[in-house]
């Protein structure tokens, strides 16, 4: 007798991940102004402006400072954003991003 087809597929098993996910990091410097990071983390990374004063004063006495936590294409585009910035402002800023 033949196979009788039914009309549910079998369902294959995907393996779905999130997204993996990265930081930007911006290093402290000697020659960009405070204000200038302070716009910066405003106008980029949308933070409030005491949060973006306090993650400015954090990157002034320490090294660097997480700035944000971003699918990989986001946090890309917000480095160049930012960097394109400051180069057009004269600053040398500098922002990376890594895994988490």
């Amino acid at each position: 007798m033949p196979k009788k087809q039914s009309s549910i597929r079998e369902r294959q098993r995907t393996d779905l991940r999130e997204p993996r996910r990265y930081k930007v990091i911006i290093y402290n410097d000697d020659f960009t102004a405070m204000e200038f990071v302070v716009l910066i983390l405003t106008s980029v990374f949308f933070k409030s402006q005491a949060e973006a004063e306090a993650l400015m004063l954090k990157v002034h006495h320490g090294d660097k400072a997480v700035v944000g936590i971003y699918t990989y294409d986001i946090a890309l585009s917000k480095v160049q954003k930012a960097t394109r910035m400051a180069r057009d402002a004269g600053y040398p800023l500098r922002l990376t991003c890594e895994p988490e």
